[in-house]
């Protein structure tokens, strides 16, 4: 640990904002992390009952849905639900509209990592430069006194600030994807979610109004 310590002193000044980077780094995936989990679970749980439901009762289903409109999926299904008599055509657009109006910001916000992929590598190169500019006027200050190993020793130092924030960098750039993995997977969600609703309706309570019409 005292080592650790001493490597991240080593790094110069620099190391500090980096240090800052990669805590708030860390404390977003966390976040978002566990918004997608708690997400998970409480979309299951809505998407199940209504589903269930919507076999034998759309007006009940559609209260279930409407009573989850503080999450997305709730506001997706009640959408259709909310129609009357609808076509499968119309049906069919509902989803779509809902789909499309709940998925517009479906990641949120990854400002936060974009800028820290982009600022992590350059305070780690300002911090590099830093520390070579100081080696270097050292060493020609005192060229004779100076060891190759000393001066090794002094650029191995200024080149740790370089390497964390790439690390940082590699960090936030991870966390971005697997992410924009789980929007990815969101969307395909969505769509099934959609169409096994869109199926319930036509085979259930859609066919039975076109056998009325035709035997009229």
């Amino acid at each position: 640990m005292t080592r650790l310590f001493d490597t991240f002193l080593a790094g110069g000044f620099m190391m500090f904002p980096l240090l800052i980077l990669s805590v708030m780094t860390l404390a977003y995936a966390m976040q978002r992390g566990w918004f997608w989990l708690k997400l998970a679970v409480q979309e299951k749980q809505v998407v199940q009952d209504v589903l269930t439901v919507a076999q034998y009762d759309l007006d009940e289903a559609e209260k279930i849905a409407r009573g989850a409109e503080d999450l997305a999926i709730g506001r997706f299904l009640s959408a259709p639900l909310k129609l009357n008599n609808p076509t499968p055509e119309n049906f069919h657009l509902a989803v779509q509209a809902s789909a499309d109006n709940e998925l517009v910001d479906i990641g949120g916000n990854n400002q936060l990592l974009e800028s820290v992929i982009i600022f992590g590598p350059l305070l780690g190169v300002l911090g590099t430069t830093g520390g070579l500019i100081s080696t270097i006027a050292t060493s020609r200050i005192g060229a004779e006194g100076s060891s190759s190993s000393e001066v090794a020793n002094s650029i191995f130092q200024a080149l740790i600030s370089s390497a964390a924030g790439v690390a940082v960098a590699i960090l936030a750039f991870a966390c971005m994807q697997f992410f924009l993995m789980l929007s990815v997977r969101r969307v395909d969600y969505f769509s099934t979610i959609g169409n096994q609703l869109e199926l319930i309706y036509l085979h259930i309570w859609h066919q039975p109004v076109q056998n009325v019409a035709i035997d009229e």
